[in-house]
């Protein structure tokens, strides 16, 4: 289908020539790969790691030791674990740099929050959730982002607020874009219908558990329906 435009592959954001970026990022920063620490009795972190035991692959934890990229993490108390993604911060740091010195916009979707709390790998295998050790090679890895991270590191681009999808959705109008075509319909297309309008929005499904935030040069607006970031 896109033969007709004759598209351009790049294996790296860094490869793309100079000029204006305009970017969405739809469910790729979750599939990046993560690192797991767990906070230790004396406040140093012992990390996550995989090991063997027989065939058989098994969670296990490093002995404690600080982390530099955590030192401001007091929020955490013993035992309660947080994620990093080194690949994430320089992947939005290209993009920030971009966005900044030729102009353009990033919008990023994905599930996550703004911090890192919580052991959130998770493994899909035909649809259902699966034992992440269980299959390797053969589920689908995925971890919530941490987008305050992922903002800091994009700067000199300017992060908007993270917004919930249902939010942006709702304040550009889809609730009214949804009735109108609701009244050509009847019967099980309407009630399709009225459950991916629910699926999108509402807080129990994606509408709050996936987060819009957009990446914009400095002085410039930001995209409609989305608030101005911390400073």
């Amino acid at each position: 289908m896109l033969e007709a435009f004759e598209p351009q592959f790049h294996d790296s954001i860094a490869d793309l020539p100079d000029g204006p970026l305009y970017l969405i990022a739809n469910e790729f920063f979750d599939a990046l790969p993560i690192r797991q620490f767990q906070k230790g009795k004396g406040g140093d972190w012992h990390e996550r790691m995989i090991g063997a035991d027989g065939d058989r692959l098994i969670w296990g934890l490093s002995p404690a030791a600080p982390v530099g990229a955590l030192a401001e993490r007091t929020d955490v108390t013993e035992g309660q674990i947080v994620e990093t993604c080194a690949p994430t911060e320089a992947i939005a740091g290209e993009i920030g740099r971009r966005i900044a010195e030729h102009g353009g916009a990033a919008m990023i979707v994905d599930y996550g929050d703004w911090t890192s709390f919580g052991d959130t790998l998770q493994a899909l295998q035909a649809h259902a959730p699966v034992d992440a050790l269980a299959t390797p090679g053969e589920a689908d890895l995925t971890a919530h982002v941490a987008f305050g991270p992922l903002a800091r590191a994009a700067a000199p681009a300017r992060a908007s607020a993270l917004t919930p999808q249902g939010v942006v959705l709702e304040r550009l109008g889809i609730t009214t874009r949804a009735q109108a075509l609701a009244r050509n319909l009847g019967g099980a297309e309407l009630e399709s219908h009225v459950a991916a309008h629910r699926r999108l929005t509402h807080p129990s499904e994606m509408g709050h558990l996936f987060r819009m935030l957009a990446l914009t040069p400095e002085g410039s607006s930001l995209p409609p329906a989305l608030d101005p970031g911390p400073t």
